[in-house]
């Protein structure tokens, strides 16, 4: 298997050459690992017998990451979990707390557009903005000042991008302790308040520095990863382009800004996002679910400690289940009764957010930030391949999901000058 790289891919055309949606691989004498790429056995796992396949596997990169498994998502079943979805689902990424950090979001939708305008107007004509890099800032940003209450960490760059000193969290997170335990700070403006004055339970504070990091990295490389991909197919299909800039002067105006309460009535905004989503995800697995006891499914004996493999890759692209699977058509997610785009499949037709018990706590905070950034990048900026080129070459890296290349374009306002932020 490890002959076998990238193994997603060697496993994807296993499946091929089976022509089968399930596959079962063993690795040792005792471990298998069963890999899933149709809707209907995906609702078994994660909807018919959730609490089967409710655990997670015991390896030694999550123990790591985790800090001993002392986190939410990667943490086995049991009670260390349990009080760690408490407090997310409760304390961290509530419907309540959502609200109260929306101020931080919006200022950092608003630092995105003067962000962009800064690196157009220190550009010669036809430079290009790299766009994964500016998502990238964008997601980075904004979860570093709901949790810390800063967006960067230092002085950050003179083009207002994030420093050298952007990994130092621990020693913030010791001191932000001992200004509450000394009397320096009394008002909760962060997540990190909150999460340092929880009680029942308290968390120490190799908790709170564990679920901190798993949490930042959840919500930065995946949302920006959508919008690079989205933007590129965009650009290289421009009626497609033209009708979201459209909505987006239909639903909003050119005299005012996209905000997050007009996110919902974007329903093309929305499909393009979904599409992304399902032809380009971030990961080709949801994180592996481990079965607790001996169970079946679909006719197939899975035994206890079987490690499930849902595959994003396989069920966005399965050809059963989408017409032309590899063509980005937003239009398929506006057909049907639904007058609302949602970013979710409940078939499980595509899976951008896991679902069920240990489904994705962030999914609010993940479709907000990922619709947002793509309506201001919209709203604000009409975006073309660079003048050599007729269009932006979307090749998909070898070795994972990501553009091969990080994507340049040409961006310019679109908007009146006024309209702009300015610091």
């Amino acid at each position: 298997m490890l002959l076998n790289q990238p193994v997603f891919r060697w496993i994807h055309k296993l499946m091929d050459q089976f022509d089968t949606p399930i596959l079962c691989i063993r690795l040792g004498p005792s471990t298998h690992v069963i890999v899933v790429s149709s809707p209907d056995l995906a609702c078994e796992f994660l909807k018919k017998q959730d609490e089967i396949f409710i655990s997670k596997p015991d390896v030694m990169s999550a123990y790591l990451i985790s800090d001993g498994y002392l986190t939410t998502a990667m943490s086995p079943f049991g009670e260390q979990w349990r009080k760690m979805k408490r407090v997310i689902n409760r304390k961290m990424l509530s419907s309540p707390i959502h609200k109260w950090l929306q101020p931080k979001r919006d200022e950092e939708a608003d630092k995105l557009l003067w962000y962009i305008c800064k690196q157009i107007n220190k550009q010669n004509p036809g430079d290009l903005i790299n766009v994964r890099s500016v998502s990238q800032h964008f997601c980075g940003n904004m979860i570093r000042n709901m949790i810390f209450g800063t967006r960067l960490f230092g002085q950050g760059t003179e083009d207002g991008g994030p420093g050298d000193e952007e990994t130092e969290h621990d020693a913030l997170i010791d001191e932000r302790i001992q200004m509450w335990n000394n009397g320096a700070r009394k008002g909760k403006c962060d997540l990190l308040d909150v999460l340092i004055n929880l009680e029942y339970p308290n968390l120490t504070p190799e908790e709170i520095k564990a679920q901190i990091i798993e949490l930042m990295l959840a919500t930065i490389d995946n949302p920006a990863n959508t919008i690079e991909w989205t933007i590129g197919e965009m650009i290289n299909e421009p009626t497609i382009l033209k009708r979201a800039a459209e909505e987006l002067d239909h639903v909003v105006g050119r005299d005012k800004l996209v905000q997050e309460l007009d996110l919902s009535k974007l329903n093309y905004l929305k499909a393009c996002i979904k599409e992304a989503f399902r032809l380009h995800p971030f990961t080709p697995f949801v994180p592996p679910h481990v079965s607790i006891e001996d169970t079946t499914v679909g006719g197939y004996f899975i035994p206890k400690g079987s490690h499930v493999l849902l595959s994003r890759f396989g069920l966005g692209r399965n050809p059963n289940v989408w017409t032309d699977p590899l063509r980005f058509d937003p239009d398929r997610h506006l057909r049907g009764e639904r007058k609302q785009v949602v970013l979710t499949d409940e078939e499980l037709r595509m899976l951008p957010f896991s679902t069920g018990k240990r489904g994705c706590p962030g999914m609010m905070l993940g479709m907000t930030m990922t619709t947002m950034l793509l309506a201001r990048m919209v709203q604000g900026f009409t975006w073309h391949a660079p003048y050599t080129e007729q269009r932006v070459d979307l090749v998909e890296n070898h070795d994972d999901l990501f553009l091969a290349k990080p994507l340049l374009a040409i961006a310019k306002p679109r908007l009146p000058s006024y309209m702009y932020p300015k610091y």
